[in-house]
């Protein structure tokens, strides 16, 4: 039995968010959350609260059967891009610079160990 979560329009860039992921995928869910928790990077926290999201849709979904969290396993975690914001910053001799405010897509799979 397997359990999705999601969080769009994170306002960080995707490749500050998949250092983080990185490391936490393929890893028990127990493992994960504390690597999570105590990550010093910003998008760890993002990262921690779409993982106990998919968590408890988990146990939403199986309300009857009693699950195990030990035996919870992160199987899929990715990071899509999504929408950039474009911002003008004034340059010196009249020009202007383009800077580009990256956001991404966040979803994170938890399922038994089979």
């Amino acid at each position: 039995m397997e359990a999705k979560a999601t969080h769009r329009y994170i306002s960080s860039s995707p490749r500050k968010m998949r250092l983080v992921i990185d490391l936490i995928r393929g890893k028990s869910v127990e493992q994960a959350i504390e690597i999570l928790h105590f990550n010093p990077k910003h998008a760890s926290k993002d990262a921690e609260k779409v993982l106990r999201s998919a968590v408890a849709n988990l146990y939403n979904k199986n309300e009857d059967e009693k699950v195990d969290i030990a035996k919870l396993v992160v199987k899929e975690a990715y990071v899509n891009q999504g929408p950039t914001l474009k911002r003008m910053l004034p340059a010196p001799m009249g020009r202007a610079y383009r800077i580009r405010k990256r956001s991404n897509h966040l979803t994170v799979v938890v399922g038994t160990k089979s």
